[in-house]
């Protein structure tokens, strides 16, 4: 009764989270902060049109959907590097901790890289000779656990934190995610919400200007030091909706297809797919997805990658990936990764 209860309790949660999202009527593109959380991590994902929230069984899971780390009966490391366009990229690092009954821990750094950008001015167009690095990233502590044999529940904490110049804006946001496997057809349905959590807002030095409270009199102080007042914005809040299903021909041969339906706070809906052909008892992995399906305006498409698997070291496995996916405008994006079970 209690795991029945428990399953309803996050059902409920869920929607009830879920309730502003689906009833936006507008895009609101580009009105949120810390958008680098968007991003999505893990070629194997990536590859697949980041249609992954039901597939998610490996570290890259914490990102994805933290239930899926509690499928880990391993130590696990995830390492992954995305070049992005206009020089930026994108890293991120995670560990898996089983702890036995009491579930699975995790703990995850993703950091973008702005490169080295020249400091200007009103009166200093072309630079003033100072540069400048901006840096976005978070830090997380993920949880999940098996409640039954069908049904794990994962969520994470996150502090959010981005940097430019003299100013920075902080934050703090929650993932939370579920996956059942169901008895009908072999479909797994997952659910999952990322970045529900404060408001950001930019603070710092940049900010101190000087102020005259009543320019039209003479004689008060006319160079009080004041700090200008940002707008707050919302963390880009998702909900993820998926399902899949493995299918396994020719002697133990694999193909997983996903979808997952998307409903963010400052975009349109929209629906991802993708698919996982594993050959050779695993070794090889063949992977494509398409993204963005029935978003208007979409920049994305067409996502490949491959995946190679290797157990031959004592106590250890190694999986290296690479992803590519298709831009219109501002050119292909490659990512590569490395995963380590021990």
């Amino acid at each position: 009764m209690f795991k029945k209860n428990l399953v309803l309790i996050v059902l409920i949660s869920l929607a009830v989270l879920s309730s502003d999202l689906l009833a936006q009527r507008v895009s609101k593109t580009g009105t949120t902060a810390a958008k680098f959380l968007s991003i999505g991590v893990g070629p194997r994902a990536i590859a697949m049109g980041s249609a992954f929230s039901s597939v998610a069984n490996d570290a890259s899971a914490i990102y994805w959907n933290p239930a899926g780390i509690a499928f880990s009966d391993e130590f696990e490391s995830i390492f992954t590097y995305t070049n992005l366009f206009l020089d930026l990229n994108l890293n991120f690092f995670g560990i898996i901790i089983p702890a036995g009954n009491l579930g699975n821990f995790a703990a995850s750094v993703t950091a973008l890289n702005y490169g080295t950008l020249d400091v200007t001015t009103e009166t200093q167009p072309d630079g003033t000779g100072e540069t400048f690095s901006p840096d976005s990233y978070s830090f997380a502590l993920s949880y999940a656990k098996r409640i039954t044999d069908d049904f794990t529940i994962g969520a994470t904490a996150k502090l959010i934190r981005e940097d430019i110049f003299n100013s920075s804006a902080t934050g703090v946001g929650f993932d939370i995610g579920t996956i059942f496997n169901s008895p009908f057809f072999g479909l797994r349905f997952a659910s999952s919400i990322s970045n529900f959590g404060t408001k950001m807002s930019i603070s710092g030095n940049d900010l101190l200007i000087r102020y005259d409270s009543d320019p039209n009199r003479a004689g008060n102080n006319e160079t009080v030091d004041a700090l200008l007042d940002t707008d707050n914005f919302d963390l880009p809040l998702r909900l993820q909706i998926g399902v899949s299903r493995d299918i396994i021909f020719m002697d133990n041969q694999r193909l997983t297809l996903s979808v997952d339906a998307l409903v963010p706070n400052d975009n349109r809906q929209s629906v991802n797919i993708g698919g996982e052909l594993s050959l050779f008892n695993n070794v090889i992995n063949l992977r494509g997805g398409y993204k963005a399906l029935f978003l208007t305006d979409s920049q994305e498409g067409l996502t490949l990658g491959v995946g190679l698997n290797y157990d031959g070291l004592n106590y250890l496995k190694l999986s290296v990936d690479y992803a590519y996916q298709q831009f219109d405008f501002l050119g292909d994006v490659h990512s590569f990764g490395i995963v380590l079970k021990f």
